[in-house]
């Protein structure tokens, strides 16, 4: 991925003015890291979300400053507004290039299984990102997975399995699990859920035969 360089401003304004910024489109952000004085700065809403679509949280970028010279970050800590999902706040990790580093890369599945196509299987992932620590300029964008590899049921992709790029360490053991192939319910399985009665009903009794008014003349003879 190419280098990708965000333009910020430093911001004074704190408390209830940050409200006002939001209202102008300017998101109200922060940078700090070891070593480095934390400063408040805002930057365009609109540009950081194309920022972010584009680098995610395990890509560096250039951060200028009042178009200063740029210093390498990570994107930290997100917050958005629970009903409308507009971005609130975001802080910035301003990284030391000889220091390592915790991130989650992003795993990105290539390709359709063949148990998937063939056999009508159900595709099951149980990870989307991989922590890893490696130095900053090791990092990248994302990790691709290929799942040609499954081709029946009893096939599983590990983490062993997969091209870790070199000055990685990953931080999961290497015989955990990222994606398998799930059988499909047979049909009866199906009925059976269907008929089953929900939690907390009783199964439906037939009733009891009643006697009509001349088998009851009968009885009594």
């Amino acid at each position: 991925m190419t280098d990708i360089t965000l333009q910020v401003q430093s911001r004074s304004q704190t408390g209830k003015q940050v409200a006002r910024l939001r209202e102008e489109g300017v998101l109200p952000a922060v940078v700090y890291g070891r070593g480095f004085d934390p400063k408040n700065i805002s930057v365009d809403s609109h540009q950081f979300a194309k920022v972010f679509e584009a680098a995610g949280e395990s890509t560096l970028l250039d951060l200028s400053i009042d178009q200063a010279k740029p210093v390498k970050v990570l994107i930290q800590d997100i917050q958005r507004d629970p009903l409308t999902h507009e971005f609130l706040h975001v802080d910035f990790h301003q990284v030391r290039m000889d220091e390592k580093l915790k991130a989650e890369i992003i795993l990105k599945f290539m390709g359709e299984p063949p148990a998937v196509k063939e056999l009508s299987g159900i595709l099951v992932t149980t990870m989307s990102v991989l922590p890893v620590e490696c130095l900053p300029a090791d990092l990248v964008h994302e990790i691709e997975v290929n799942l040609s590899s499954l081709k029946t049921f009893n096939d599983a992709i590990h983490v062993a399995d997969i091209a870790i790029p070199k000055g990685l360490t990953v931080m999961v053991p290497a015989d955990e699990v990222i994606a398998l192939i799930q059988e499909p319910r047979a049909e009866k399985e199906f009925e059976a859920i269907v008929q089953a009665p929900a939690a907390g009903e009783q199964p439906t009794e037939a009733a009891a035969p009643t006697e009509t008014p001349a088998e009851e003349a009968d009885a009594k003879k």
